[in-house]
């Protein structure tokens, strides 16, 4: 090769490094952005509350209060009856909410997949709560549930002479809560169903009337299974917002017995905020993500037995 086609071909691999670093260099300032907020709201907090876990502080004494206190706060946690209340509470909401709203997901969007009258106004009407505001609606569910809500009032009106008090009650307290909590979360379920629903191929339901399959046979062993990979999407996302649940809990428990129906942010809020206990509230919200990613886990290792795609 000669000596002008070589300095060409080094020109040319110059021009195309300095192209590629500069595609790379604007490629980063477009994540820039973004990267900042991560780091800013997502990993520094994430961190700086695993090394506060292990601190005493209060936020009103400034860093000289901070204390290394190593797994003292781990060890009150397992002490702890208030914060064992609050873990068994979010078991509860849990268990008793994500299988409820599921299935009822999945029914009302079986229904509303075929022609019904209405279809359009139906799904917006359920789907409205998922997008309204917590606090509005944890409002709206308090005044029903109260001693003259309007739930009293059907039961006194069906002739129900004692009607239950339902925020007292230690063992009522947690349906208001739960309620709540699945009337919210149909409206997005039932979204995302109707769409997983469409794209179950036809040819399926056709070859079971060939077979004179039935209404229910088609259900369970056609539509349930081409749905299982949404229902397992819907199990991880629900079963985290559930473990998160704080506006709706915060609002309606007041006034509770015993902390009877709190949930775990709730209780981790009151010791940060509320105590200025943010080593303890840090080791609280240590051992949540640990149980959030523990379930998450064991979702993705059991879904290999029941999820087709």
């Amino acid at each position: 090769m000669s000596n002008p086609d070589l300095a060409a071909r080094k020109r040319l691999t110059k021009r195309t490094s300095a192209l590629q670093r500069q595609e790379t260099l604007i490629g980063y300032a477009f994540i820039l952005p973004a990267l900042i907020v991560f780091l800013v709201f997502v990993a520094f907090p994430f961190f700086a509350s695993i090394g506060l876990s292990f601190t005493k502080w209060n936020f009103l004494g400034g860093w000289k209060k901070l204390k290394w206190v190593g797994l003292q706060n781990f060890a009150n946690l397992a002490r702890d009856r208030r914060f064992g209340q609050a873990f068994a509470n979010t078991f509860i909401y849990s268990i008793a909410t994500v299988p409820t709203s599921i299935l009822l997901a999945l029914v009302l969007a079986y229904i509303l997949n075929n022609k019904v009258y209405c279809r359009k106004l139906l799904r917006m009407a359920f789907f409205i709560p998922y997008i309204s505001s917590a606090v509005a609606l944890a409002a709206v569910f308090k005044f029903m549930f109260r001693d003259d809500g309007v739930i009293n009032s059907i039961l006194l009106a069906l002739g129900i002479k004692n009607p239950p008090q339902w925020f007292v009650s230690l063992q009522l307290n947690k349906i208001p809560i739960i309620v709540m909590v699945i009337w919210t979360a149909v409206g997005y379920e039932l979204v995302i169903y109707m769409s997983a629903l469409q794209s179950v191929p036809a040819s399926l339901y056709e070859a079971a009337d060939i077979d004179r399959a039935t209404g229910m046979q088609k259900f369970f062993y056609i539509t349930l299974p081409m749905v299982s990979p949404t229902t397992f999407y819907l199990v991880i996302v629900r079963m985290i917002a559930v473990f998160k649940i704080f506006s709706s809990v915060n609002i309606m428990t007041m006034g509770s017995p015993s902390y009877a129906n709190t949930s775990m942010v709730v209780e981790i809020y009151g010791n940060a905020f509320g105590s200025y206990k943010f080593g303890y509230a840090a080791a609280q919200s240590m051992v949540l993500f640990v149980l959030i990613l523990v379930i998450t886990l064991l979702n993705f290792w059991g879904q290999k037995k029941w999820v087709h795609y």
